[in-house]
Order: structure tokens, then sequence, then C-alpha cells
């Protein structure tokens, strides 16, 4: 019989296969392992093969009893689908994360904003860089971005500013967006390049617009000012004369011994040339034109005028005769002329060999700001990453560690495991003077020498990095000893850190891998206990569930962290095992949905391109077209399936990659996913898709928003307004309006703003996300039958999230009952539901709230109501010291303001001030503003 491929695939159930316990590997060419009809399967599936795959694919064993049906051939899985087999528990492994990381972060945080608010003002840039770098080991990347601004703002020196400004460019990724250039200019002095090369301290101007369409009264001045010396300098205006060659260039004697002490000396003191009319100067290395140039900048002090080529032989003689006044004129001149790559390629070493600062920062600049792709450019390179390279630097004034910390991060993120990478972090722990420094210097080597499996230098490198101080660089040393064969030391090494310290989630993952079977699941279990963000305990359990053919329950668990973490890895193992299931469409839903967080993303530990499993997965999948796909959208959008709506976007935007709106979305999705780096990748991509000049603004405007520009992005949002009246400039406007403290007049320009919105053509989607935010604003103005309205209205059109604000409408009219019932509903139709389960709680008794807030925990453990809510009765209760234990347990593994300031609280109430100051200073590294914390800080120091 001619075989269908759907009906040969399901004509096998396949848990009903994986009753027995070994697995095989499936042989197309050989005979079935079921027995009976497969062989034309077999040929017609090696069809499928790619040349470049090796076949391994894996089947459970059948039970010997197992007959197919008559006439249909036993389900097999496309080889071409598993090539690689499953996954095993053996290649399993935690990250060890090249970050600093603390057995106690919120005492980190308390030292750290302590030393920011004792210190002298020129030494906080520092101190927040030390916080940048705490920052960097924290899930919330606006942390970092907030930190790396105030170091921008307090810095001092050149070097400083045109590294941080480089680096907060770099954040934005604007080397990915079309038409920018690297020395655009955002037009505030934040980020300005030229006033980055302006030395001295000002923080209250950096926010401040900055100086750059003005045109420079220098030059003109010094156009004027030449014609006019150019005239005067006819030999009777002079008194000596310099030969060089053939020719002389007269000059003033006292002008030139005024340019420098050396010069002083030779024409005024015990020297020959004292006594003598002309002077001989043809051995000094500078041309006529050159000494020319040099007695016309005796006379006005300033070289505009002059050609590059002049100023560098200028700043060549200033630098052999110590003018110190020539050297820095030439320096900034030169500085001032540096615009791009060839410029700073070109006067780099000309700046290094006469160590001229500001040159070198100009040069510096340019390279800095065409990272990421600077970075492969080994003529650039080599400017950085030897120990002479640094040594020349350091002696220009700009080898730093700020310099290559930043250099190395980038390098980390392209390539762990290039000797580019490695020769940074060389000189990067060669720059490290504090002790922080050290330890990070030292174990990012660590980490980057595992991955290349150097593990002796590995272990060496984590060592250094314990020694001064870094105990999570432990688990580095177990790790190293492990791969070295040293299990056991490995074990001992975990088990002397947990018993030392206050336990930590990642300490018990660590142990685990140097344990088996019963002690090993133990620990992974108390990993999860602590710290239910590892994702390594979920993945190890859920492989393990494989191997047993538990191919169902291992899927239930790798559900249980994406459902509010997810990670590239996670949906690769769950689209492994849906391809095992047969459940295509799943593991294409997963796929897609991870190549949206990494479209570079290699599967079956790193053998396939995830692009190319999806060609082989779409075969065995129902097709859709474009408008299907709209109508598939709208179901999930509405059914609050994020990650089905990411793999619908990413198989519209296959059939259209150019279409911006699709882009935008896309963001979206990834914003409420909590993945913010994707989630800028597509904002970028969609403004660069983008048609029309008002559409490109638009998505600027969110580009700055999101990375803290408000003010920018109001002005990018009224510049399209300008241009076209449309949904998404009307709406980005009040979104970056809404997010301040309103009063009722805003609160008013704010609705007028969404009911603008509204008035323009967009979609279902969009318009129920405008309506439920004008209902918001109206509940904030206490106008609650316009925000019923608002709420209804975006019910009908789908945008189920509208339950929620719905039910806070009814709750305000103390309608209890019917709030509750509203966010049951929501309960009911939306796949990610724990936010669900927790604003419910706060609409019904106690303890039907506790169970509420235990599935919400259960759930998403990242929310945190649900510990204080718990932690506020327990107090209410007067059991202080669980109520401090269940706030704790969360900022473990979750540092937050609210959870922070609530523990604060409660060391007051107990009179433990000590404490209460600890938390608050925590609090407030996190967010210097925070009203309620302030205040609760002022009480213990009074």
């Amino acid at each position: 019989m001619q075989h269908n491929l759907f009906t040969t695939m399901r004509s096998l159930k396949i848990m009903d296969g994986c009753k027995g316990t070994q697995v095989y590997a499936f042989n197309p060419s050989g005979p079935n392992t079921a027995g009976g009809g497969g062989g034309g399967v077999g040929d017609k599936l090696l069809n499928h093969l790619q040349d470049h795959l090796r076949v391994n694919s894996i089947r459970s064993k059948l039970n010997r009893g197992f007959q197919a049906p008559h006439n249909t051939a036993p389900n097999v899985v496309p080889e071409n689908l598993l090539p690689h087999g499953l996954p095993k528990t053996d290649l399993l492994e935690p990250r060890i994360e090249p970050c600093l990381k603390s057995v106690d972060f919120a005492e980190t945080l308390a030292d750290v904003y302590r030393r920011i608010e004792n210190c002298s003002q020129f030494e906080k840039y520092k101190v927040y860089l030390e916080q940048c770098v705490i920052f960097r080991g924290l899930s919330d990347p606006k942390l970092f971005r907030r930190s790396l601004r105030s170091a921008r703002q307090h810095a001092v020196d050149v070097h400083m500013k045109v590294v941080l400004a480089a680096w907060l460019r770099f954040e934005r990724r604007e080397d990915e967006l079309i038409g920018y250039s690297a020395m655009d200019c955002c037009g505030r002095n934040l980020e300005c390049p030229k006033a980055s090369l302006v030395s001295g301290y000002d923080p209250e101007s950096i926010y401040d617009s900055c100086s750059c369409s003005r045109t420079p009264r220098e030059e003109v001045d010094d156009e004027i000012l030449m014609g006019h010396e150019e005239c005067s300098t006819s030999e009777e205006d002079g008194d000596m004369s310099f030969c060089i060659g053939d020719e002389e260039v007269r000059c003033v004697r006292y002008n030139i011994a005024s340019l420098s002490r050396p010069f002083k000396a030779m024409l005024y003191g015990g020297f020959k040339e004292s006594r003598r009319e002309k002077i001989n100067f043809s051995q000094n290395g500078i041309s006529a034109e050159g000494m020319r140039a040099a007695v016309i900048f005796s006379r006005i002090k300033r070289v505009g005028s002059f050609d590059p080529h002049t100023v560098l032989e200028l700043l060549s003689l200033a630098n052999k005769f110590c003018c110190e006044e020539m050297k820095s004129a030439c320096d900034a001149h030169l500085a001032s002329l540096i615009c791009d790559m060839e410029d700073a390629m070109l006067l780099i070493e000309y700046g290094l060999e006469e160590t001229a600062y500001l040159l070198v920062a100009a040069c510096l600049q340019v390279f800095l700001r065409e990272l990421p792709s600077s970075i492969h450019t080994p003529n650039v390179m080599r400017i950085f990453c030897s120990s002479e390279a640094r040594e020349r630097l350091a002696m220009a004034g700009h080898a730093s560690f700020a310099l290559y910390y930043f250099l190395s991060q980038i390098a980390l993120d392209e390539d762990m495991k290039s000797n580019t990478t490695v020769m940074l972090l060389e000189r990067l722990q060669e720059c490290a003077v504090e002790g922080w420094q050290k330890q990070l210097a030292s174990h990012q080597l660590g980490v980057v020498m595992l991955e290349r499996k150097e593990y002796k230098d590995a272990q060496h490198w984590f060592e250094a990095a314990v020694e001064v101080g870094h105990v999570y660089s432990l688990v580095g040393i177990a790790r190293a000893k492990f791969k070295r064969g040293h299990k056991y030391s490995a074990y001992k090494q975990m088990n002397s850190l947990i018993s030392d310290y206050t336990p930590a989630g990642w300490m018990y993952q660590e142990r685990s891998m140097y344990c088996c079977g019963k002690e090993k699941m133990m620990d992974l279990k108390t990993a999860t206990d602590l710290d239910p963000t590892l994702s390594y305990p979920y993945k190890y359990r859920a492989v393990s569930l494989v191997e047993e053919n538990q191919l169902g329950a291992a899927i239930s668990e790798l559900n249980k962290i994406i459902g509010f973490k997810v990670s590239p890895d996670c949906l690769e193992l769950r689209a492994w095992f849906s391809i095992v299931l047969e459940d295509y469409e799943g593991a294409l839903r997963d796929v897609r949905a991870l190549l949206t967080l990494d479209p570079n993303y290699m599967m079956f530990h790193g053998k396939m391109h995830g692009d190319y499993l999806v060609e082989l997965l779409r075969p065995h999948v129902q097709q859709w077209s474009q408008a299907d796909c709209w109508m598939q959208l709208y179901d999930r959008w509405s059914s609050v399936d994020d990650i089905g709506s990411l793999a619908v976007v990413h198989h519209m935007l296959a059939n259209d990659p150019g279409k911006s709106l699709l882009r935008f979305r896309q963001s979206l999705l990834l914003l409420r996913l909590n993945c913010q780096k994707a989630a800028m990748r597509s904002l970028r991509l969609a403004r660069n898709y983008s048609t029309s000049e008002h559409e490109r603004l638009v998505y600027e405007g969110w580009i700055l928003y999101d990375t803290g520009h408000r003010e920018e992005a109001l002005a990018r949002a009224e510049e399209s307004i300008s241009i076209q009246r449309s949904f998404e400039a009307f709406f980005l406007k009040a979104y970056a309006l809404a997010d301040s403290s309103l009063n009722l007049e805003s609160s008013m320009y704010v609705i007028q703003l969404l009911e603008e919105a509204l008035r323009c053509p967009s979609d279902g989607l969009r318009k129920g996300q405008a309506l439920n935010n004008l209902g918001s604003v109206y509940v904030d103005c206490d106008k609650l039958d316009l925000a019923a309205d608002c709420y209804t209205s975006a019910l009908n059109i789908k945008h189920t999230r509208a339950h929620q604000g719905l039910a806070r409408v009814y709750h305000l009219k103390n309608q209890r009952k019917a709030a509750y019932d509203e966010m049951t509903r929501l309960i009911e139709k939306a796949q990610n539901n724990a936010s669900a389960y927790e604003k419910r709680s706060e609409y019904c008794d106690r303890d039907m709230a506790k169970s509420d807030l235990i599935m919400a925990t259960q759930l998403d453990p990242l929310r945190t109501y649900p510990y204080r809510y718990r932690a506020a009765v327990l107090m209410d209760d007067h059991k202080e010291n669980e109520a401090i234990a269940e706030l704790t347990r969360a900022i473990a593994f979750k540092l937050d303001v609210q959870l922070l300031h609530l523990r604060a609280a409660f060391h007051e109430s107990m009179g433990d001030y000590i404490s209460t100051t600890r938390d608050c200073e925590a609090a407030l590294c996190l967010d210097p503003s925070h009203a309620d914390t302030l205040e609760l800080y002022k009480k213990p120091r009074e």
C-alpha cells in the first residue's frame, strides 16, 4: 500500500511504546523494531534526510506483544527530526555565571549605597561603576543602564566620559539602526561625542542639550588671525632665524623662548645659540613649513588654520621641547578632526607615540562607538589586546579597568572562547586595583578557561578570585576539579561551602553535579526550593523522566519554569520532547519562539540550526495562510498565550520579513515575557523596516523610552504626530506621559491622547490595549462608569486582560462578588494566569486569598505580592520571625524594593535598627527615590 506520512506517524501512540526500560536507536535500513510492515516507510523517510545529517534516531522499545493494526505501519518519528537522539542527563551542566555573585546580595547593595552617599563627588563614578558590575548579575537591565548613566554623570576625566558615553550608546545598540553612524549624537551631553572630550566635573548639565549643532567660533577666529599674522612674517618682524635645510624662518626670540623652558634656556641661557642670530635646526625633525607654523603659534596661540600634517609636526616639536601649551592646542585640534574609523586608524599611532591625551581619546571614542563590529577588526584589537598595547595606552592616560571591562563584556557576548576574549580579560586583570575588580577579572578568566576546556588554568583563576573574597568562584573551583577527574574533591568543596555560609540554591545545584541517585534529586529539590529561578534542576529532572520514558511528566516539569521564565534552552528541550511525542505543532511553536529569543540558536547540543529544524517540521503541521495567521494570533493573544503568539508572529515574519508592524508586536510580546534584550532587537528591526518617516519616529521613540530617555521619546512622538496622526504615535505619547505621577490635569490630557489614538485606524489587538489603558486612567480619576465602559469595549474585542480592570471597578464600587467572578473568568481564559490568581485574592476572604496566592506563587514565584501578603498576615498574628523568614526566602532570588522595604519595616517594628538600616540601604540602591523607604530610613538614623 502507499504509505501516508501522517497516517504512519499516528498509527502508534508513543506512550504505549514507552513502557520498556531501554532506549534503542531506530535503524530505518534494518528490520523494524516492532515487527511487520515498516520497510517502505524507512525508505521513504531516508529520502527526507539531508546529506550532512547523521541519522541516529532514538526510539523507545515497543511492547513485545504489541501488533500494529492491519494494513498500517508502526508509528515512527522521522529520523531527520531527531538526528542526534534524545538529550542525556550526562550532557547537562548548570552555567557558571560570568559575573560577581554575592552570598548576601542585600548586604552588598547596602554597602554600595552607603559608599555612594558618603564618598567625595569626584569618587562617585568609581562606586557607580562597581554598582554597574553588581547589577550586571541581576535580571533587570534597566538597573544596569541607570547605574551606567550615573557613572557617566559623575565622571571627571575625558577618558572615563568617552568610555561610559560609548557604553551607554552600545546599550541601545544603535549600531543596528540603519542610517545611524557611530559619531551621531543623541542631543544630550550624556552621550554626546564632543561633550565627552571636555574635561571637568559638571553633573548638573549632563541631561542638557549639547552644542553639537553650533558652529565653532575658534575656526573663524583662527582664519581671521591667521590672515593677519601671515602678513606680518616678513624678515623685519624677527630678530633671529632658524635654518632648516636651505630655508630660513624668521622669528621673535622672546616669543619662541616663551614656548617652553628648554627653548628659553637655549635662547637666553648659557648655550652658544643664545648669542647667535641664526640657529641650525635641521636635525630636529621639523620642516621649514612646520617651523613657520611654530612661529605663528608663538604669537597667536592657535593651530586651527594649519593642515593636519603641519599640526602633527608641531605636536612632535612640542613633545621634544616640552611646549605644553602648544602640545595641548595641537592635541585638542587633532582630536576635533576625528570623525570616523579611517581618521581614527590613521592618527591613533601618532597619538600614542606623542602621548596626546585628547587625540587618543578621540580615536578610542570612534573604536568604542563602532562596537561590536570593531572587536572583529584585527587592526583595532591590536591597540588593546597585548600587554605592550595596554602599557602604551597607559602612557597616554587611557588604560583603565572601565575600558577593559567594556571591551571584555562585548567579547564575552560575541565569542567567549576566542583568543581576543582571553587577552582582553588578561588586560582587565592587569588593570584591576580594588578587590571587587580583581574578583571580577579572575572569575571571568576562570569561566572562559572552563569553556575552552583549559581546566588547570580555570582552577587557577577561580582560586585567585576566591583569594580576594569572591565566594561564588568556589563553584568554579569545584567544576574545574570535577573536569580534571577529582569528583570527590569537588563534592567536599561544595559541602564545605554549604556548611560555612547561608545556603543558597546555586550551592545545592552545584553539589548535585557530584552525587547521584536520591541524594542528587534531593539536592536539586532543595536548589529549587531555595531558588525556583534556576533552570538546571528543572531540565535535569525533565531529562531524567525522559530516560524513564515518562515524556508527559517531563514536559510538565519544563512547563513549571517556562510558565514564568522563558529561555531558549528550556524551549529547546520541550520541543525535543514534543517531537518524540509526535506533537509537531507544539515542537514547531517552541522552536519558533526560541528563535525569536535567539535567531542564531543551535539545536541538539549545538549541532543543528533552529531555522533548519523549522523547515523539517513544517511539512508535518497544518499550513496557514497569512489570514489564518492573523486569526491564530487573535486567538492566542486573547487567551494570553504569549509563547503561542510569538510563534505565530515568527511564522508571519517568515512570509513577510519586512513587516515593521509585526516586528513591533513581537517586541511587545517579548516585553511581556521579560525578554528585554530580544524585545529591543525586535524594536530596532521594526524601526529599520519602517516604510514611512512617522512610523520610524514612533519606533525610535519606543527604543528611547525603553532605555530611559523619556523626554526624547515624547519628542519623537510629537514629531510623528506633526507628520501624520496615527494610533501608535498618540499611544506612545500617552504611555510616556502616564509614566509619571499624574495630577488631574495631566490625567485628562492622557485621556485626550488615548481618545485620539482610538480615533485613528488600528487593529483590535492594539485598540484593546488602548481601551484598557484608558480605563485605568479613568479609574485613577474616579470616573468608574467610564472606566467600566472602556473595559467592556476592550473585552468585546477579545482583550482578555480587561477582566482585571473591570474587577477593579467592581471592587471600588463595593461589588466584591462581581470582582471575584470577573477574575475567575480571566483565570479560565488565560494560559498565563498567575497574575489573575494574585489579583483575585484581593476580592475574597483570607482563607481563599491564601489559596489563590499559593497558586500564584506556584505558577510564578517571581511575583512578590504573595510573599508580602503572607508576611503581613504572619506579622498580624505576632509571628515576627516567620514573617521575616517569608520575605527573606523571596529576597534570596528576587531582589525587590517592596520586599526589602517591608522587611525593613518589620525589623524597625521589632527594634532591630541595624537590620532596618541595611534593608533600607539595599532598597535605595535599587531605587534611590523610593519615598516610603527614604522616610523609613530616617527613623533609625535619627
